[in-house]
């Protein structure tokens, strides 16, 4: 192509990714359980509608009901390597539809910036790669092997799109993995992993003035938290902070007491809980921690002849690391290097993907987006028209550089 005709192209592909960052992110697709269109359903066909027009092979399958993945192929029809894009249709809530300066189901543009629930966390993102990939197929690029579209459900949730996807093959030929995520066009090659936990102490219940004829958990979950404390400092002492991923943490969030049923002031408890939010990084192994988190239990147990408690994990997701010189790695670094102008910054995704179940079962992935990296499900979540722009571009461009390897 002359020069004339890549810039002809970028203006065509700018304006294609702003008009269907608008049109999805004016599909509300929040899940909300039992409200009727609570869910990515309208989204996911919307997606699948269009891409169908495009030419590519569209697959829709239904997670559950109303939250379907959609998954797109484009074969060259020539042997080579299979490279994924993710990007999930559903957003997180709004919150509070007065606190926003914006529709946050507009895609209002002001300025350079366009504003709604999606636009960053990741519907913009989505757009880019379909834009990158029709790009691709209307000028007739030169590739070998496939690409395939990955359009999941429930990535904001439990990541029941992304573990179905893969548990019905998509994943298992896939020799790398570009995850479509809000981070600054940063090449993200690390992710903090996450297990999710839930903590019960047991107790007695009894009336406030008279203690003695009861139990209190709350002594009990008190001593736990404290304890979890020191654990969360020794990990940090022994590992560090991570040159990307920061600190490995062990976050109580929700304390409740009683667990079930109404609090009243002068009544001991029968039971409480809390739930602790653990990011692990490099070095950590998710089941030796599970390890400790017992020995917490059993140690107090020990001490208390009157202490109960219990723990369940119902969620698991590990950290994740992808070397520099992996081909999708180097594809999409030498793609930021061609685009911008300048070197990549390399960094770490702070939380979870759906890269990071992709990532357990055996591709290489990494994440790169347009977007501020702290933005995502704040009020007034926007992204930059350039960036968009540009992101779609390194998407096109690291698509070649991957499948032409």
């Amino acid at each position: 192509m002359s020069h004339t005709q890549i810039e002809t192209r970028k203006i065509r592909d700018r304006k294609r990714v702003i008009s269907l960052t608008q049109e999805l992110v004016r599909i509300p697709s929040v899940y909300r359980p039992g409200v009727e269109g609570g869910n990515e359903e309208k989204a996911a066909h919307y997606v699948a509608d269009h891409l169908k027009k495009l030419g590519i092979e569209v697959h829709v399958e239904e997670v559950e009901p109303g939250r379907p993945n959609v998954i797109g192929v484009i074969d060259s029809g020539k042997p080579g390597p299979t490279l994924l894009f993710e990007g999930h249709t559903d957003v997180v809530t709004e919150g509070d539809h007065e606190s926003w300066t914006y529709d946050p189901f507009g895609a209002e543009i002001v300025g350079e910036r366009m504003y709604g629930r999606g636009t960053n966390d990741t519907k913009g993102n989505l757009s880019c790669m379909i834009t990158a990939v029709q790009s691709l197929l209307e000028d007739q690029e030169e590739w070998s092997g496939k690409i395939i579209l990955c359009i999941p459900c429930d990535e904001e949730g439990m990541m029941i799109g992304i573990k179905h996807f893969i548990k019905q093959g998509w994943a298992d030929a896939v020799d790398g993995a570009i995850i479509c995520e809000p981070e600054e066009n940063q090449v993200c090659i690390a992710q903090r992993g996450a297990m999710r936990v839930v903590l019960n102490a047991y107790g007695k219940m009894a009336h406030g003035a008279i203690s003695w004829s009861g139990i209190n958990p709350n002594w009990r979950i008190a001593k736990i938290i404290v304890e979890l404390e020191k654990l969360e400092k020794r990990e940090q002492e022994r590992l560090g902070k991570h040159p990307t991923l920061g600190w490995p943490s062990i976050t109580p969030t929700i304390l409740q007491s009683p667990a079930k049923g109404d609090a009243q002031i002068n009544v001991i408890p029968e039971q409480c809980m809390t739930t602790l939010d653990i990011r692990t990084v490099p070095g950590q192994d998710h089941e030796v921690l599970k390890e400790e988190l017992q020995q917490i239990l059993d140690r107090l147990a020990k001490d208390d002849p009157d202490f109960k408690a219990d723990y369940t994990v119902i969620e698991d997701r590990p950290w994740t690391s992808t070397e520099k010189d992996e081909p999708v790695v180097t594809a999409i670094s030498e793609a930021v290097r061609s685009v911008l102008k300048k070197e990549p910054v390399y960094n770490g995704v702070p939380g979870a993907t759906d890269g990071t179940f992709l990532h357990v079962a055996g591709v290489p992935i990494v994440t790169i987006g347009a977007g501020d990296r702290e933005v995502p499900h704040q009020i007034d979540e926007y992204v930059d028209i350039d960036e968009l722009a540009e992101t779609t571009e390194i998407y096109r461009q690291a698509a070649l550089n991957f499948l032409n390897s």
